[in-house]
């Protein structure tokens, strides 16, 4: 069976790019920590536009899709859901909800990761919601030519169990080693966790939670702010590539943890950059509206729609909003994609 040793993160070898890039992540969490003390409202406007971005990430990059307008109503609980799908949708609002609020009592361990799926799954009436798979299950792939195969055979359901309680175990154990860096230790767990793919369903949607959860406990708590999963799901072919790249070898211990790392810090690094860029343009309440629209839509790592834009800046008008969009596409700064309530703005 897989045996999990992060002791290579204290072994002085690693590459300089990915001690640049958490150099880079503690600089900028040290300045939103600062902004946040003294600005609480313009942090509580930008958590209420992440966990929607959140929920509906996460939930897209599985292909669990509904409108905007339904997410909305999902995740604000003004609807209940209303198929499958939004069933879904809504167990990951309850489950992204227990880590906001509760993620000081909950930790990397068995009966809270159960637990956390059950409250995932619990909506769509799935039997086996908080328990571990009892059928081994395989990552497949498709070909160009529709052709199938199989690019992973996770841990059997037999070892899950164990392997599950070893890698609890060895988390524990890095973890009170001074000398390992916790922001590279946490990509190197939620990696094995999905190599060993212990659910039937929602793995991937759960490495996710997991990934949020630990990084609180480590206080990097951007993804509370700008939602992390959208930056995975923007750059989900990169994503993807990070995975396949350390799953080659892993049952015979013999792969790589450095490529899913970078792509873990790389999403981390935009979600600070990105809310340092959000707070700049929320609390600059001296400029102009005008320049603030444009700023927020310039600035904007992934495409925005109106409404988000309004949600940012809730001073600021949906006709004002509407007019200075209309003036950047015509003015060829920004392009539309999409129509009418679907529309979204990025930068050309």
């Amino acid at each position: 069976m897989r045996k999990f040793d992060y002791s290579f993160l204290n072994n002085g070898l690693l590459p300089s790019k990915l001690l640049t890039m958490t150099s880079n992540i503690y600089s900028l969490r040290t300045m939103a920590g600062m902004r946040k003390e003294e600005y609480a409202k313009v942090f509580t406007e930008l958590e209420a536009v992440a966990k929607v971005q959140s929920v509906k990430s996460s939930n897209a990059i599985e292909g669990i899709v509904t409108s905007d307008d339904r997410i909305a109503a999902i995740v604000n609980q003004s609807s209940a859901p209303l198929n499958h799908n939004e069933a879904e949708i809504a167990g990951y609002r309850d489950a992204l909800n227990a880590i906001h609020t509760g993620h000081e009592h909950l930790d990397f361990r068995a009966a809270d990761i159960l637990r956390l799926h059950e409250t995932m799954m619990s909506l769509t009436g799935d039997d086996f919601c908080g328990h571990y798979k009892t059928d081994d299950n395989v990552i497949m792939e498709i070909d160009s030519d529709g052709n199938r195969k199989v690019r992973f055979r996770p841990t059997s359901a037999e070892e899950t169990q164990r392997a599950m309680e070893q890698l609890e175990l060895a988390y524990m154990d890095a973890r009170s080693d001074a000398n390992i860096n916790q922001l590279l230790l946490i990509p190197c767990v939620i990696l094995d966790f999905l190599c060993i793919h212990p659910f039937r369903d929602g793995n991937g949607r759960i490495s996710r939670l997991l990934s949020l959860l630990l990084l609180y406990k480590n206080g990097f708590v951007a993804g509370k702010y700008i939602s992390f999963e959208e930056q995975i799901n923007h750059y989900k072919a990169y994503y993807y590539e990070a995975l396949r790249q350390p799953s080659a070898g892993w049952d015979t211990n013999e792969n790589a943890y450095f490529p899913f790392i970078e792509n873990f810090l790389s999403a981390l690094y935009m979600c600070y950059k990105e809310l340092d860029i959000r707070f700049t343009v929320l609390n600059g309440r001296k400029i102009t509206k005008k320049a603030r629209i444009e700023a927020t839509v310039l600035n904007s790592l992934t495409p925005i729609s109106k409404a988000e834009i309004c949600r940012i800046l809730p001073d600021v008008s949906p006709s004002t909003v509407e007019v200075i969009l209309g003036v950047m596409v015509k003015d060829g700064r920004i392009e539309r994609i999409g129509e009418a309530r679907a529309s979204r703005y990025i930068r050309k």
